[in-house]
Formats: C-alpha cells, sequence, structure tokens
C-alpha cells in the first residue's frame, strides 16, 4: 500500500499522474474554484510546507485547532465546500500550463527535499504539527482538489 504523504516517492508520481490528467476548461465536480485557481491555491499552499511562505496563527485556531488537528493528516475525506484561509483565496485566473508545472515543481521540490526541509512553522490553524503531518495533511489537501475536479 501506498504511504499517502508528500514525502513518498510514488504518492508524489501519481499527484503528477492526475495532475497530468487535468484539462483547461474541466469544471468542478463542488467549489467556486476552476482549475487554474485550484492548481495556485495548491501551490500558494505548498509555500507554506516548504517554508517560504508564513502565515499568521488566525484567533479561532487557538480555541479549536489542538481539538481538531488530527483532522489536516488522517484519513477522513476533508469536506467539501469547507473554509479556506483568506491568504489561499484565489481570484484571478492564471495561464494553465504554467499553473500545472509550477504546482508539479513545488511539489517535486517538497519531495526531494525531505523531512530536513519542511516547515517548522506552526499550521496557521491546527498549531503545532510536525514534519510527517506535513507531509500527510498536503497529500490529503491536493488530493481532496484533485477529487474536486474529477481526477
Amino acid at each position: 500500500m501506498i504511504r499517502k504523504t508528500l514525502f513518498s516517492k510514488q504518492a508524489l508520481q501519481i499527484s503528477i499522474d492526475r495532475i497530468n490528467q487535468l484539462q483547461a476548461d474541466k469544471t468542478p465536480l463542488w467549489g467556486k474554484m476552476n482549475v487554474s485557481q485550484m492548481l495556485d491555491h495548491c501551490s500558494e499552499t505548498m509555500k507554506v510546507a516548504r517554508g517560504e511562505k508564513e502565515l499568521k496563527r488566525i484567533f479561532l485556531s487557538y480555541i479549536l485547532g489542538s481539538m481538531m488537528k488530527e483532522s489536516f493528516y488522517n484519513d477522513k475525506p476533508i469536506p467539501k465546500n469547507g473554509p479556506t484561509h483568506k491568504d489561499f483565496i484565489i481570484t484571478t485566473t492564471s495561464d494553465f500550463e504554467k499553473a500545472k508545472k509550477e504546482l508539479i515543481d513545488h511539489l517535486v521540490a517538497f519531495q526531494e527535499a525531505g523531512m530536513d526541509k519542511c516547515t517548522d512553522a506552526p499550521h496557521s490553524f491546527f498549531g503545532k504539527i510536525t514534519k510527517e503531518q506535513w507531509g500527510l495533511g498536503m497529500y490529503k489537501h491536493l488530493d481532496h482538489h484533485l477529487q474536486q475536479f474529477g481526477v
């Protein structure tokens, strides 16, 4: 069985293969983003996991974050149409092929760098999480959005 973490070469390759199945005109099964916006959204979240972007914790996270932390990396699906951090709401549409390449580049760089280069910063909602949990959670997030577009 393939470990569902972006630190796994197998999980990475499966994710890239799924991204490459996307079409620029693909409509989402739920949500408001088009496919290019989803790719940009996922790239922005990867910047956080890679330590290239740091977000301040939101107030509510100090109350609920630790109680809900496991939902970031467990095997339960992410609910459809859930809330999105304001820094990850993408309203413009970029070039599809460029957005696809950028996301794949982030994924490859994350996997190749390994846990040593994964961020130490707390998650903006869940707070302190381990590097292993980052890998699991980022895979889960990407999988959620690829399912959103039927791949």
